[in-house]
């Protein structure tokens, strides 16, 4: 879905409800203080402590540290263009209501829990240069941890909230493990601050804009009424926001060591620290790309709601229709209903905070990670991706095309089928794709800095083609080119394809690409993708997101002769989806995953317990015998010059089976013993032996 200039611009930061400084919240105290770090730099914060807790009681402490808690409105000027609060005389009431509605939707005062919102350096309160997510903004993050842990006030236990760039402050917190951190809360965040700006080179509108955007924020003063000492550290040295502006807008190359000081998924590797992440799989602005290499970086214990919706909390709802807003049609958004879909936001928050902060563990009640698929229907994993997802591998076609930079993902100004096409022939069953795909392309360009994307389509019987999975790069030279493709959680009904495009740009995304329209020619490739092994069944609590209906009408048309061009008949599609292995012991429960990690070891297991041997005997007799788990139901097919001759059924007793054939014919006999043990479907196939006849 494009958006306009403005709202590009501002979707980093927009929040769920206007945002100045608001009225103190009711059961608490406010106060201020200044943070100190050793480069010079104080971190200006505004603290809630509860009022109805006995002198002297220390407190667990829930920290949101970022740009937007600037007492006169989190984006400053541009507040009244962005739907969000400004308000640059006063006088000053309280502190930002950024998450007011945390604070009072999840009680935090009546559960005897601080809140601290710290503004990053050169934001709100805080002095210094504005830093994208560099040194000094991870140094604030460990600082800001530590301090409200040593408080005389604190329990010692620290936990993260955020949306965002908040949220980005909150991996920075899973990366650095500051001592006294015990949980962190990331709603919608960037995985590598390099990929918000560009895709591996491509440009997006936000390479320019964003900073710019940044700057505008952190060059915004606090209420002409406020405290001095709080706007005498706002001013912003004009130097650092030059400096800000050009370290991005300047600097595309990936491997630049600006950038790979902001990729936080390295750092992931090994981290303890629980965190509980949402993340949106249609995403168009902090989007997916990233998710899994950070799922799979980080040890600790998570948990997780993912699904097909935009960049909304967990909480957020849709607001009353505005006929002179097309962003609030009821049609899409009615009034009242959750955008994300899932009830209960708050309450599995703060079971996760319970847990790590005050030691009580009520999240056995709770789904370790919730995901919703596009038909509305939300189901537990124990992990994502989820434990049975197995990567299967496609080659691609070769072909070329032409880099103009003017495609699209679906259908716009131009029909949106240029490209280099690999498309599956028609599934025969559904399949289930789970987790971020790999691509290797074998490149040769036409030009310097040319333009490619890698788009994976979901098309129905009437070609009508649903992106489902991208990935962009800039092409600097010819060669091979590894590609890992955004995350996504998708299944591919029966009698749908999956087509596979290369071209030269998404126009809804790399806005600021530009094209060399020189050829660009794919001498081969691959495409790996990993799909599920066993059916999804059950579901649990939620409704469909409100992103649904609008991300499906977004199509791009494939006509029948494209189609039949592409298609590739060695297309590598997973076999069908075999029914779930039975749960282990304590893996029960509404919200328990139904596919786990215990279950598919005991299911291997059993597997290992079937074996089969063929022996001869005299005058045509045939034994087949072996091992099986009790119960199993067992095919066994006698076989002759690799066709089946006879088959009969037999049920494993005592752990075993035999079963006696009699043949008439002589040569060499095999045979082949095929069950479902756990619910897996097994085949061994047994050695050859030649019948006996006298």
């Amino acid at each position: 879905m494009r958006r306009s200039l403005i709202l590009t611009l501002i979707a980093f930061a927009v929040p769920a409800a206007a945002a100045s400084a608001a009225p103190v919240p009711d059961g608490a105290d406010w106060s201020q203080a200044f943070i100190p770090s050793s480069d010079g730099v104080q971190l200006h914060a505004d603290i809630l402590r509860p009022k109805n807790v006995p002198a002297g009681t220390k407190v667990p402490v829930i920290v949101s540290i970022g740009p937007y808690f600037n007492h006169s409105g989190q984006t400053g000027p541009a507040g009244p263009a962005e739907a969000t609060s400004y308000d640059p005389v006063g006088p000053n009431e309280g502190p930002s209501d950024r998450f007011l509605d945390f604070v009072q939707g999840a009680r935090l005062m009546q559960r005897g829990y601080a809140y601290v919102m710290v503004d990053l350096r050169g934001f709100g309160g805080s002095n210094g240069c504005l830093d994208w997510g560099g040194a000094g903004e991870q140094g604030d993050v460990v600082n800001a941890v530590k301090w409200a842990a040593a408080q005389p006030w604190s329990n010692g236990n620290v936990g993260m909230y955020g949306k965002s760039y908040d949220a980005v402050t909150g991996l920075i917190g899973v990366d650095r493990q500051p001592s006294g951190l015990k949980a962190v809360v990331a709603q919608e965040p960037v995985y590598d601050m390099y990929r918000y700006l560009y895709g591996d080179g491509i440009r997006r509108e936000n390479a320019a804009a964003t900073p710019a955007l940044y700057d505008l924020i952190a060059g915004t003063p606090g209420p002409l009424t406020d405290d001095a000492n709080y706007n005498a550290a706002a001013a912003n040295d004009p130097a650092c926001l030059g400096q800000n502006w050009a370290n991005q807008a300047s600097n595309d190359n990936h491997d630049a060591d600006y950038w790979k000081d902001r990729n936080l998924i390295p750092g992931a590797k090994g981290s303890p620290v629980p965190l509980f992440l949402t993340q949106g799989l249609t995403e168009n602005n902090t989007v997916p790309d990233g998710t899994q290499e950070y799922l799979d970086n980080h040890t600790g214990y998570e948990r997780a709601w993912l699904g097909p919706w935009d960049h909304v909390r967990g909480n957020e709802t849709c607001p009353p229709s505005d006929p002179n807003d097309p962003t609030t049609d009821p049609a899409d958004c009615p009034e009242g209903r959750l955008k994300m879909g899932r009830a209960g936001w708050f309450d599995e928050v703060m079971r996760f905070y319970d847990r790590f902060l005050l030691g009580r563990d009520e999240t056995a009640q709770d789904p370790p990670v919730a995901v919703q698929t596009f038909d509305g229907k939300w189901r537990s994993e124990e992990s994502w991706p989820p434990v049975d997802a197995r990567t299967f591998t496609t080659q691609l076609r070769p072909g070329a095309y032409q880099d103009t930079s003017t495609s699209w993902s679906y259908d716009f100004t131009d029909p949106a089928t240029s490209g280099v096409w690999t498309i599956s022939p028609k599934l025969p069953y559904d399949v289930h794709l789970a987790g971020a795909g790999r691509a290797l392309l074998d490149v040769q360009t036409g030009a310097p800095n040319q333009n490619l994307v890698l788009d994976v389509y979901d098309v129905d019987e009437k070609g009508n083609g649903v992106r489902v999975s991208r990935q962009g790069h800039l092409l600097r030279q010819s060669g091979k080119l590894p590609l890992i493709l955004w995350s996504a959680d998708w299944r591919f009904v029966a009698g749908h394809r999956i087509a596979i495009r290369v071209t030269d740009n998404n126009r809804d995304y790399y806005l600021g690409a530009t094209g060399t329209q020189a050829p660009v020619t794919i001498k081969g490739g691959t495409l790996s993708l990993p799909f599920l092994t066993y059916k999804r069944t059950r579901t649990i609590q939620g409704d469909p997101g409100v992103e649904i209906r609008s991300w499906k009408s977004l199509t791009a048309t494939l006509d029948a002769d494209l189609i039949k061009s592409s298609e590739s008949s060695s297309f590598a599609l997973p076999p069908a989806l075999q029914d779930p292995p039975p749960p282990v012991a304590g893996q029960t429960g509404g919200n328990a995953p139904q596919v786990t990690a215990a279950a598919l070891k005991a299911a291997r297991v059993a597997v290992k317990r079937m074996r089969a041997r063929l022996r001869a005997q005299r005058r045509g007799r045939l034994l087949v015998s072996g091992a099986a788990p009790s119960g199993t139901r067992l095919l066994v097919r006698l076989r002759r010059a690799g066709h089946t001759v006879k088959a009969r059924r037999v049920t494993a007793r005592r752990g075993g089976f035999h079963l006696h054939f009699r043949v008439r014919r002589g040569g060499r006999y095999s045979a082949i013993v095929t069950g479902k043990i756990r619910g897996q479907k097994v085949r061994v196939p047994v050695r050859s032996v030649r019948a006996r006849l006298r």
